[in-house]
């Protein structure tokens, strides 16, 4: 059975750090494109990070660039997103999603990240 399933959020300060880890099962993850969504109250659903299959090919968006960092550990079939210099702006429910074309795309149930003084 496939599933992904996030962990790590939590209440933060500005400023703060965190580390989202999504844990896939019923996959290799190697195998699959690796993104980080979020969504935040009332907006849509934005990407936030990506890493390829092939080459580790690591991407953001322009307003996490140089404070998040996604990675991919294989032994344990496991991708991340480090977050540093957490602002309020950050503020979502974040989604791991898995992608191989053509069609296949899985997504986890999201956990909640909060950064707030």
């Amino acid at each position: 059975q496939v599933q992904l399933v996030e962990s790590g959020g939590d209440m933060v300060q500005p400023g703060g750090s965190l580390r989202l880890s999504c844990a896939a099962s019923g996959f290799t993850v190697s195998d699959y494109v690796m993104s980080w969504y979020r969504q935040a109250p009332g907006k849509a659903r934005e990407w936030v990070a990506i890493i390829t299959s092939v080459g580790n090919f690591e991407s953001y968006t322009a307003s996490v660039k140089g404070r998040f960092s996604i990675s991919r550990d294989n032994a344990e079939n496991t991708v991340y997103l480090q977050m540093n210099s957490l602002k309020s702006e950050d503020t979502a429910v974040y989604y791991c999603n898995a992608n191989r074309p053509p069609g296949v795309d899985y997504w986890g149930q999201g956990t909640q990240v909060t950064v707030s003084s």
